[in-house]
């Protein structure tokens, strides 16, 4: 396997490498490894073996898909610094790259705004069925029974789990519209009733009360499942759930059953545990739900200020500047 040189770097330049990725242009990490003299390869490496043939003397890997492990690592000794592509790490062993001294940056509020707006998006598209009458309507069919019952806004609760940078904007857009609004989050000081401006219930008090679900978690070994059988089973059959966050924070079986059995009203998911979702997935045949695939980052302003700030990343940090975007276990 090779990789592609996008920028040329002078002799003995330090040597950034994009491991994989999909964008469709990279003129804005370009820029920026022009700017610092570095050279920028592109590969599509995802195994152990394609990213030690790809990187065997990079200073850096900027990352969109590939699982960096200790293995990988231990093959890489040259590495100081592992740069992803979005908020996510879970593609990293951060206590392997700690334990070898290699740094690990994220952009962690580059899609703040990107994503509460698809959040929002997806609650109102889910609670009021649109998607559904859009189908019919095409379909020729006028239809109001398909997607009863349909409540307002005003006088609803939307629920927050995870209140980070897009959890809180999530919550500030959802009280805009008119919903109350109540929140949950594991690292909220022991006592409090408000976090960030977000009125704070516990875990399953908010399952209990919501009538629009939004989950703004990572996915860690804590989070993994977070919304099983048990929890989906404390939500209203009313409610509707939205997953921005992780697929991996829901059981997807558990939710398939939920709504297939009316226990649950209606989903709206961007994030899936199998990306991309198999074509006869369940997920896709029931008319209760909105799917869309892991676009809810994207607009054109978040997408450039992505990919310049994943490459400044790597470089401040072989430059010796550090980055005020380094991610530890702690901080995850």
């Amino acid at each position: 396997m090779s990789a592609e040189v996008l920028v040329p770097g002078a002799a003995g330049a330090p040597v950034v490498v994009i491991t994989d990725c999909d964008h469709d242009s990279f003129d804005a990490e370009v820029a920026v490894a022009r700017a610092a003299g570095v050279e920028l390869r592109l590969a599509q490496a995802r195994t152990r073996d394609e990213l030690l043939e790809v990187a065997a003397d990079a200073d850096g890997l900027v990352v969109q898909y590939a699982d960096i492990t200790a293995e990988v690592l231990d093959g890489l000794p040259q590495v100081r610094v592992i740069s992803r592509y979005g908020v996510g790490v879970d593609s990293v062993d951060l206590a392997a790259a700690a334990a070898r001294g290699v740094a690990v940056c994220n952009v962690p509020d580059y899609g703040t705004e990107a994503v509460s707006d698809h959040a929002i998006a997806l609650a109102l598209t889910a609670s009021r069925g649109i998607a559904r009458l859009d189908r019919g309507v095409r379909a020729g069919r006028f239809e109001l029974e398909a997607v009863r019952p349909v409540g307002q806004v005003r006088g609803s609760t939307f629920g927050v789990l995870g209140l980070g940078r897009i959890g809180q904007a999530t919550a500030a857009k959802a009280r805009g519209l008119g919903y109350e609004v109540v929140g949950y989050d594991v690292m909220a000081p022991e006592g409090a009733t408000e976090w960030h401006g977000v009125p704070l219930a516990p875990f399953e008090e908010v399952l209990g009360r919501a009538d629009v679900l939004s989950l703004h978690t990572p996915l860690t070994e804590r989070t993994h499942h977070l919304l099983g059988e048990r929890e989906l089973g404390l939500l209203k059959p009313t409610a509707v759930l939205v997953n921005t966050s992780r697929g991996g924070v829901v059981d997807t079986d558990a939710l398939v059953a939920a709504l297939e059995a009316g226990r649950l009203r209606a989903a709206g998911i961007d994030v899936h545990e199998e990306e991309p979702v198999p074509e006869d997935h369940a997920l896709t045949r029931l008319e209760n739900v909105v799917l869309t695939p892991h676009l809810a980052w994207y607009t054109e302003e978040s997408y450039a200020e992505l990919k310049r700030r994943t490459v400044q990343n790597a470089v401040d940090v072989i430059a010796g500047r550090g980055s005020a975007n380094l991610v530890t276990e702690e901080s995850r």
